[in-house]
């Protein structure tokens, strides 16, 4: 098992959603901020290579990076991946593999150091079996919507495992399902599910409005994990995982959108009604992981249940946004 607490991390998209809670885990690890280096979109555009280069030389200069994990990705929801399908897929490919080949040539793998790859569970096939294994990946074509985006995110894993073989670097992989909770995007054009539906209720409850339109019929499945918890896995990852065996991050259960939108709208106490503009797809009929390899492989399982995290969610949002 690594000591993560002496170790440099070069921690992409630690500002974001997901990458502030990995700060936090990481600082209880003891790990001091000043061995966290997180790059800013301001200063540092990961899909080019000059910048990762001088990224990785200015990190801790003039010691080196020890551990890379990469949470930094261009997401959305189903609406802003019909929109940014090139983007998506040449963001996301483009970010690994500049951040990976960089890795190589600055001696990540000399110096037994390790690359944390976040995946994503829209690099199952669109009809995948149901729970997920994570051996049955390659079984098919991604969802249409979001098969850019999944198939430059599968990429990278299989780069990782390559230069596993080839150069004996030191990796992880994971694939967290759908994540929500505080400091997630509440942008109604980017947004996932879950925080655009949080918007939506509280927004219209404020203006008074009878109704809310979401999109679909309703009968897709979705999972759903905590943002703790996914950090919490993904800093396991890096501490005890050396290749980049596939390893799903979820909390083992699915829930139709209608039952979502049904309980978002009870938590949130919107009265109005729900219409659903069928129009709109739907996206991967269903989506629900097996869990038993990252049990087996980082002793790690889901703690926060699934309506606890719906209130936490919704608290932070009328706390910290919704003004």
């Amino acid at each position: 098992m690594t000591d993560l607490k002496t170790k440099r991390i070069l921690l992409t998209g630690g500002a974001g959603f997901l990458g502030r809670h990995v700060v936090e885990r990481l600082r209880a690890r003891g790990v001091p901020d000043s061995n966290i280096c997180i790059p800013r979109r301001a200063r540092w555009d990961l899909t080019e290579q000059t910048d990762v280069a001088r990224l990785y030389r200015a990190a801790f200069a003039p010691h080196k990076v020890d551990v890379v994990i990469h949470l930094a990705a261009e997401v959305g929801g189903i609406g802003a991946n019909q929109k940014n399908p090139g983007r998506y897929f040449y963001a996301n490919m483009a970010m690994a593999l500049h951040l990976i080949e960089q890795a190589r040539l600055d001696g990540l793998h000399l110096r037994d150091g390790r690359f944390v790859q976040t995946g994503t569970i829209c690099a199952y096939p669109k009809f995948a079996k149901v729970p997920f294994k994570e051996d049955e990946v390659w079984d098919g074509y991604p969802e249409e919507t979001n098969a850019p985006y999944g198939v430059a995110k599968k990429a990278a894993w299989q780069m990782l495992d390559a230069y596993k073989l080839q150069y004996g670097m030191k990796s992880s992989y994971v694939l967290p399902v759908n994540l929500y909770g505080p400091w997630d995007n509440f942008d109604l054009q980017s947004s996932h599910v879950i925080p655009a539906l949080i918007r939506k209720c509280i927004e219209a409850q404020r203006r008074g409005d009878s109704q809310i339109v979401c999109w679909g019929t309703g009968s897709a499945s979705r999972e759903f994990l905590y943002v703790d918890d996914a950090a919490e896995g993904i800093v396991r990852a890096a501490e005890v995982m050396d290749d980049p065996t596939p390893i799903n991050l979820g909390a083992s259960f699915e829930i139709t959108i209608k039952d979502l939108v049904e309980l978002i709208v009870k938590l949130t106490g919107f009265k109005g009604a729900v219409v659903w503009d069928s129009t709109k797809p739907d996206g991967q009929p269903r989506r629900c992981l097996d869990t038993t390899r990252a049990q087996k492989l980082l002793n790690w399982k889901a703690q926060v249940s699934f309506e606890d995290g719906l209130k936490r969610t919704i608290d932070w949002y009328r706390a910290h946004a919704a003004g």
